[in-house]
């Protein structure tokens, strides 16, 4: 059995969703969004999104983690705030010790759907049938929990 942790890093809202691999089967544990205050300070708000993953970590116990790939905006101060947001949940992963294995977006739309064009209803229309019953926070924590479930089909 191995528990995984998937993260969406994001300065306004990171995804995270935990679920439990056993063989062929997965089940989904927990999943939550980190939303921070946009008029609070960047410091402020990194420490919010490391401080909230940290006891997400220490509440689920995952055995890794998998975290979606960086992308480069249009806009460089947005592709600086999602760095600078990527760095808070990577090292609340290196805390805990957490080895970190990165996906692309379009990977993760591949192992999720079977399509790597997939839109983001598709990958969560997916998230139904292989999480039944699962109740997720929003689509942040959506593709958190893509992310897992990537990382758990790719390995």
């Amino acid at each position: 059995m191995t528990i995984i942790l998937g993260l969406d890093p994001s300065l306004s809202c990171t995804g995270w969703g935990v679920i439990r691999v056993e063989g062929s089967r997965i089940a989904h544990i927990a999943n939550g969004e980190v939303k921070t205050d946009a008029k609070a300070s960047i410091v402020q708000r990194l420490a919010q999104l490391q401080r909230e993953l940290a006891a997400a970590i220490a509440a689920h116990a995952p055995d890794r983690a998998a975290c979606e790939e960086v992308f480069v905006n249009k806009n460089p101060q947005s592709t600086l705030k999602l760095a600078q947001a990527r760095g808070a949940v990577l090292a609340a992963c290196g805390m805990a010790d957490l080895v970190v294995r990165e996906h692309s977006a379009r990977g993760v739309k591949k192992a999720v759907v079977g399509t790597g064009g997939a839109d983001k209803r598709q990958v969560q229309a997916m998230l139904k049938v292989l999480l039944p019953g699962a109740q997720i926070a929003g689509a942040d924590a959506a593709d958190a929990l893509a992310v897992a479930i990537a990382d758990a089909h790719t390995r």
